[in-house]
């Protein structure tokens, strides 16, 4: 295997390891009785762009690669360079819910609200149990453009799909404050 190949590898590990701790710590932070747990240790998003970049310029067309240095940029606040990071990766495969969502997430970020929902809305249309999709097209639609009715038409659709959860009880609040304008 090339040597970047095996970095890109140990990046993509280290990245999923740091998700299942903070998701699992989260789950605990929520649980009853729950004791200190230690941190996980801070990620160095540069060290990872840069890393993921050098693959790149042997690799442009890694889509794997592409991806990840989506989500570090993301994750770092560049919202531009993910646009383009995510941008590059779509064109290889645009069939990806989760990429088209953290895309339109970062188009919100940098006010281009047309755009995410349209991202929003084609990752429900490839997979309509997508409910990342459905909450943040509501959050575009009430907070960045002042529809309810389109907000609340996303969350209640949310809600059919998981109507039990700890997001979903949060959704419920959210549309009970737009009814009843808490």
């Amino acid at each position: 295997m090339k040597k970047e190949t095996i970095l890109l590898v140990v990046v993509t590990l280290a990245v999923g390891a740091l998700g299942g701790v903070i998701f699992t710590n989260a789950k605990k932070d929520a649980a009853p009785g729950n004791q200190s747990v230690a941190s996980a240790p801070p990620i160095d998003h540069q060290q990872n762009i840069k890393n993921l970049e050098a693959v790149l310029v042997k690799e442009p067309n890694n889509r794997n690669a592409l991806v990840q240095l989506g989500h570090n940029y993301f994750d770092s606040n560049q919202p531009m360079k993910a646009i383009e990071a995510y941008d590059k990766a779509l064109n290889i495969d645009d069939n990806d819910p989760d990429i088209l969502t953290d895309q339109g997430v970062m188009y919100r970020r940098v006010g281009w609200f047309d755009k995410a929902l349209k991202n929003f809305e084609k990752a429900n249309e490839l997979n309509p149990q997508h409910v990342q999709s459905l909450y943040n097209l509501g959050i575009v639609y009430r907070d960045d453009l002042g529809d309810k009715n389109n907000a609340k038409k996303a969350w209640t659709r949310y809600l059919e799909i998981a109507p039990v959860g700890e997001s979903s009880d949060r959704i419920r609040i959210m549309i009970d404050h737009m009814e009843n304008g808490h």
